[in-house]
C-alpha cells in the first residue's frame, strides 16, 4: 500500500527552486513511486498565482503537473473547524494550520514540510510531521 503524503507548499517550492540538496531530497519525494501525493487548495493557492502573474511559465507548468498529479484536499468548512482548533492548540499559524487540517482530512500518513522540527507545525500530535529542514552551512 502506498504511503499517503502530504505536500506542505515549500517542498513544491524548494523542488522547483534546484539551489542546493535539498531540491534532490524534494524530487526524489515527488517522483517516488511508492506514494501517492495529497495537496490541498491551500497549496494551489500559495504556489500558482506569483508565477503566473510573473509569467513563469515553467514554474507554472511544474507546478501545475505535480497538482494534477496529486489527490486534492478541497477546501471547506469542517477543515476550517479543524484547522482553528489545531492553530489554538499548538500555536500554528493559519496557513500551517490549514495545510495541517488537510493533511488530516486527506488521511496523510505524513505530512513533509521544509519548516524547522522545533516549529509548532512540527510538534502536531495528530499527524506524523516530516521536516526535511537542513541548517546552511556556515562558512
Amino acid at each position: 500500500m502506498k504511503k499517503r503524503t502530504y505536500l506542505d507548499s515549500n517542498v513544491l517550492i524548494s523542488a522547483f527552486q534546484g539551489q542546493d540538496d535539498i531540491s534532490v531530497t524534494c524530487l526524489r519525494i515527488l517522483d517516488d513511486p511508492g506514494r501517492t501525493l495529497v495537496v490541498s487548495d491551500y497549496v494551489r493557492l500559495e504556489v500558482l498565482p506569483k508565477p503566473i502573474y510573473h509569467q513563469r511559465v515553467e514554474e507554472v507548468e511544474f507546478m501545475q503537473a505535480i497538482l494534477d498529479a496529486a489527490e486534492n484536499v478541497e477546501a471547506s468548512g469542517e477543515l476550517a473547524d479543524l484547522a482553528f482548533d489545531l492553530a489554538k492548540t499548538y500555536n500554528l499559524s493559519p496557513i500551517d494550520a490549514l495545510h495541517a487540517a488537510a493533511a488530516y482530512v486527506g488521511r496523510a500518513d505524513e505530512l513533509v514540510t521544509m519548516e524547522k522540527p522545533t516549529k509548532p507545525l512540527c510538534q502536531i500530535r495528530e499527524l506524523t510531521v516530516v521536516s526535511l529542514y537542513r541548517p546552511p552551512c556556515s562558512v
